[in-house]
């Protein structure tokens, strides 16, 4: 099969990236759909053929992933999300108008091939909702004249401006925030390796190099309390010092840029605005574990974000500070990114290795750990973006200074997405342990219109939720745990009194059930089953037996999945069935009293 020069060229440079060719599977599907339109039977049976695989297995890898279509798109494929933060601030409306301005409905296309469309999960905008994404541009911020404004625009061979993430982490400064990670976000070209170097960039790492051993550089990062910032906040250096020493096969670092959780977004902007911060920390990690290679895992909705990454390791490279014997030091480290296609079980951290590896992000069972056996068999430690981009900081600056910025055990400032209803919704630095209330009602400027605030998902749709009684508590770790919630991944979406709690409930589950990956029963028959069941409540046809069996259905998935993904589903449906089971009970009427169908045909 003859492919365009540009593509040819990739393709050769993603085989020659990996120890494994099967490694290069996904992107080179995802780069041949850009080129192409869509994966042809024909390109199946090419890629097979470059990394000697079968077609089977090509094309059971393919059909996992959301973002791989077998069948043409329009030229314009117009994704536009509808899940949590979109929702709330009115992407229902959103994507209602947009089907009427095109006349066609989910998953179709024009007539004449311009446009298609296609109602999606989360897209990491939740700060700029409601949003939408053209191919790879985004649009933020909508309103229906903009989004008639846009379609005219594009039908007309005119592309606009898409928005980069400055609507979600470029704000005036509130004077609470504390900028650690976030200081060189707004600095004029602040992604190139020029400013960063006038910005303390890479001072950590030549500290690191020439003035620390590994094991001095793991005992900062443990001082600094620094936890996992993707979620389950596992203190980052300790596992690093889980990696074992004496061993002859290589290791990896490994880099969750895989954000996918409703309602964060903060990893974007960390990669777009300051991606040589990313790569100091994992150059860093490297060198406290003794690792040589490492990969940036971005997922495939971040395309824009990809190439920036790329260019900034570009640089890095130039400037010696990736690959063989970095400024004199005598230590090598190779990176790279590797792209995603679609699927929110990639971010748990065994099924990532598993899509790296070339086929479907199931997750392993465990132990053993990563640390041990992970990416290729091999030691691999895993972080996300945030947590990686600390560690410049702490080291720079030292564990105990970053440890005092936080609260007992919960070391150092935190990206908190906050979107929903508040007034001014972004991505604010603040202390760990920053008070929730503060937060929403100074920091975000409170729930607009006059409106009470009814409920806050504290760290992304995954966790317990809190009521408005219970949202005058410290953002960290340990004091969510103890109110019975979790910080997770730091994506605060606030909830005005105006909102269905029935809906919401079902709209998170219609997310769960979407992205189970399907090889659990419990998970992938409990997820569907909710799904199902929540439709029909907020239809009108619930039962009032089905209450306790929504909350029953939850806790048998409690515990009994492979992954994280069955209490993710379950954790946020039992509390709302526990703390709102009133609005079911009113549900049982007929008619949902939050969403009348004159008030949503009028605000259409």
């Amino acid at each position: 099969m003859t492919l365009p020069p540009q593509l040819e060229a990739k393709f050769m440079e993603l085989v020659n990236r990996y120890p494994t060719k099967r490694s290069a599977l996904v992107p080179m599907l995802l780069y041949a759909q850009d080129a192409m339109g869509h994966i042809s039977d024909e390109m199946i049976a090419e890629i097979a053929r470059r990394l000697d695989l079968n077609t089977l297995q090509v094309t059971e890898t393919l059909v996992y992933y959301s973002m791989l279509r077998r069948k043409p798109a329009g030229k314009y494929h117009v994704q536009v999300c509808t899940n949590v933060s979109c929702m709330l601030r009115g992407g229902y409306r959103i994507y209602d108008r947009v089907q009427r301005k095109l006349e066609i409905g989910n998953k179709q296309t024009t007539a004449d091939g311009m446009f298609s469309l296609e109602e999606v999960e989360c897209i990491g905008a939740c700060t700029g909702a409601p949003a939408l994404q053209v191919n790879y541009d985004f649009y933020e911020n909508l309103t229906p004249v903009a989004v008639d404004d846009l379609i005219e625009s594009l039908d007309a061979g005119h592309k606009p401006a898409a928005a980069a993430c400055t609507s979600g982490a470029l704000h005036p400064r509130h004077p609470a925030e504390v900028p650690v990670i976030s200081r060189r976000f707004g600095i004029p070209n602040s992604r190139t390796l020029e400013v960063y170097l006038q910005h303390d960039g890479y001072k950590a790492l030549a500290k690191a190099l020439n003035q620390m051993t590994p094991e001095q550089v793991i005992e900062e990062v443990k001082k600094s309390n620094l936890r996992g910032r993707g979620g389950a906040g596992f203190p980052a250096g300790v596992k690093w010092s889980f990696v074992p020493k004496d061993t002859t096969k290589p290791k990896y670092i490994l880099c969750n840029a895989d954000e996918s959780e409703p309602g964060t977004c903060k990893d974007r902007p960390l990669m777009e605005l300051d991606p040589h911060q990313l790569i100091e920390g994992t150059v860093i990690a490297g060198r406290a574990v003794g690792a040589h290679q490492g990969y940036i895992y971005i997922r495939g909705e971040y395309r824009y974000v990809l190439e920036i990454m790329d260019a900034a390791i570009a640089e890095a490279y130039a400037g010696g500070y990736l690959g063989r014997d970095i400024r004199g030091s005598g230590f090598d480290f190779e990176l790279c990114t590797h792209t995603g296609a679609g699927a929110y079980e990639c971010g748990e951290e065994s099924a990532l290795m598993e899509s790296l590896e070339g086929k479907r992000g199931y997750p392993r069972i465990r132990p053993p750990f990563p640390a041990v056996v992970g990416l290729y068999g091999c030691p691999t430690v895993i972080n996300n973006v945030e947590t990686l981009s600390s560690v410049p900081a702490v080291i720079l600056n030292g564990g105990e200074w970053y440890a005092n910025l936080g609260s007992p055990k919960n070391g150092g400032t935190r990206l908190f997405c906050i979107s929903g209803h508040v007034s001014r919704p972004g991505i604010y630095e603040l202390p760990m342990g920053f008070n929730l209330r503060r937060m929403i009602e100074e920091v975000a400027g409170g729930v607009p219109k006059g409106k009470k605030l009814k409920a806050v998902i504290p760290g992304g749709s995954s966790c317990p939720l809190l009521n408005a009684e219970e949202v005058d508590l410290p953002m960290d770790f340990d004091s969510l745990a103890k109110a019975g919630s979790m910080l997770g991944s730091g994506g605060t979406v606030v909830i005005n009194e105006d909102t269905c709690m029935v809906d919401l409930a079902r709209r998170i589950m219609h997310f769960y059930a979407h992205e189970s990956c399907g090889w659990c029963i419990p998970c992938r028959e409990g997820t569907a089953w909710l799904r199902k069941m929540l439709d029909r409540f907020h239809d009108g046809g619930g039962r009032e037996e089905d209450i306790a069996l929504i909350g029953e259905l939850s806790k048998n998935m409690l515990g009994r999945t492979f992954c994280p993904l069955g209490d993710a589903a379950a954790l946020p449906t039992i509390s709302i069935v526990k703390k709102w089971r009133h609005e079911f009970e009113e549900h049982l009427k007929g008619r949902c009293p939050y969403r009348p169908a004159e008030v949503m045909a009028a605000a259409l």
